[in-house]
């Protein structure tokens, strides 16, 4: 594991000296630094590394100091700029914090002056970032929820919760593990009237289950060997607030029977006691597994399931809502350069895609982990494929990608194509024609030539209405390792399906 990255400083003066002695004291100090002479060079350089400090003259050949202010400020305003200046004054000191600068240094200066500033302007633009990203995070706001990304089975769920957080109807949460179910509960809590409660969360599969009544009910002393006090239970410790059970359908039988009389009546009897205690809380859900099957099966109740999915929310996972990866990916290399203090300016596009190619078991969970080991291993200021795993590391033709049936003409992969995407942004044109890099007058022509017809949805419906007027193509299969699957046409989808013949 690598060291935390430097900090990097650019120093920009036309006076060589200035800058040489800048750059040993700096360095000595245990800072990357950087050097420019004029703005010119200053730009070029703050456009190709991410630059924590910048420390500028005033007079420049090509500009002012107040120009590189003003264009670090435009660029990249989490960067902090100090202004140097051999004639100080009132009016470029206000100017210059105007502008945004951190603060100003006169020269001849002391190198504990230097050092004190330097240090300063560091620290508070570290706590800047952080800031920034805990308001976007927690934002709590009703818009995102702390959720990120704008395909339209996430602006479904988001839009479910602004309807109906405020009330206390159940909710059940179904989604593979790493999608974010817990993510979308505290929202649930938070947009809530319960917001000011407790919001206890409870692991069903953590559970041994020869303890997981006395930790539900809690218990009475002496209720059996060990009870030597009286214990409250997790339910009753909800009380005024939001109970989550995740993985609910690990719940044994006999206590999916005793929690559906407590949501029914609203009263518990801790182990032991006989005496009943008035519970009011709001009951979350969630599971990793097919709720169908779970039924099928009798692993999960019937009546149960009715009372806790009045309801219910499919997480899709990340293999589904792969045109959020790179927003999702941006957000964990901003949060992983300042937990690890380091200064990755972006992923390269490649390293994009070769995220993209992946299937993403482990869905956003396995993303965030993949990311926060990249930036630890990453040596440059760009996140480059070499810093991903071994599993990222294969060649573009890898069995991540996508695998053609036999025998099919070109027009209907190109047909098939365009029906995905097209599901994908419910029916919106405009963003289709963009992710298939075409301009929006030949994304229309294909339509037509191809016979299909895309119907702007009723506004409230927010679900596409796409036909063919011919015959389609067998759904391309999706291959990783070796799984193979299926990509079905969505039930917005409404288009006879062949198979093609091999």
């Amino acid at each position: 594991m690598k060291e935390p990255q430097r900090k990097n400083i650019l120093v920009v003066d036309d006076e060589s000296t200035i800058t040489e002695a800048l750059n040993v004291i700096l360095t000595e100090a245990g800072y990357r630094v950087l050097t420019a002479q004029n703005f010119a060079e200053s730009t070029a350089i703050l456009s190709q590394t991410l630059i924590d400090l910048v420390i500028t003259d005033l007079c420049l050949p090509d500009g002012t100091g107040i120009d590189v202010i003003t264009h670090v400020k435009s660029e990249t305003p989490e960067t902090e700029v100090i202004l140097m200046t051999a004639h100080g004054s009132v009016d470029i000191t206000i100017e210059a914090i105007k502008r945004g600068a951190y603060y100003y240094l006169e020269k001849p200066y002391a190198p504990d002056r230097l050092y004190t500033l330097v240090n300063r302007a560091l620290e508070f633009g570290t706590l800047k970032r952080e800031n920034e990203l805990l308001k976007r995070t927690l934002s709590g706001d009703a818009e995102t929820f702390g959720m990120i990304g704008r395909n339209p089975k996430l602006q479904q769920i988001m839009q479910t919760i602004r309807t109906t957080a405020p009330s206390d109807a159940s909710v059940l949460i179904e989604g593979e593990s790493g999608t974010g179910k817990e993510l979308i509960a505290g929202a649930f809590h938070a947009q809530s009237h319960r917001a000011s409660g407790p919001f206890i969360q409870i692991n069903c599969s953590a559970i041994p289950h020869e303890l997981i009544e006395s930790e539900l009910f809690g218990y009475q002393k002496g209720a059996f060997t060990g009870a030597d006090r009286d214990k409250r239970g997790l339910i009753e410790a909800a009380n005024g607030g939001t109970l989550l059970l995740d993985e609910i359908a690990e719940m044994p039988a006999h206590l999916q029977t005793k929690l559906l009389r407590v949501l029914q009546e609203r009263k518990l009897r801790r182990l032991g006691d006989e005496r009943e205690i008035n519970v009011n809380f709001r009951l979350l859900s969630a599971t990793n597994r097919n709720t169908s099957a779970l039924l099928d099966d009798g692993v999960l109740r019937k009546d149960l399931y009715f009372r806790i999915s009045t309801i219910k929310i499919k997480v899709p996972p990340l293999r589904e809502r792969l045109d959020d990866l790179p927003l999702i990916a941006r957000h964990f290399l901003e949060r992983f350069n300042l937990q690890y203090d380091r200064s990755i300016r972006s992923l390269s596009q490649e390293t994009v895609m070769r995220l993209l190619r992946y299937s993403w078991p482990g869905n956003i969970r396995e993303l965030e982990s993949v990311i926060e080991r990249a930036v630890l291993f990453c040596p440059g200021n760009q996140l480059m494929p070499e810093c991903l795993p071994e599993e990222f590391q294969r060649s573009r033709f890898s069995n991540s990608s996508f695998v053609i049936p036999p025998l099919v003409p070109m027009q209907e992969i190109e047909r098939e194509a365009i029906l995905q995407t097209l599901e994908r942004t419910s029916g919106n044109i405009r963003r289709s024609a963009q992710i298939l890099q075409f301009p929006r007058p030949t994304f229309y022509r294909k339509l037509k030539k191809l016979g299909i017809k895309v119907e702007r949805p009723a506004k409230h419906l927010n679900l596409p209405n796409v036909s063919l007027e011919c015959g389609g193509l067998a759904p391309l299969c999706y291959r990783s390792s070796s799984i193979e699957t299926k990509a079905e046409p969505g039930p917005a989808l409404q288009r006879d399906v062949h198979n093609a013949s091999s």
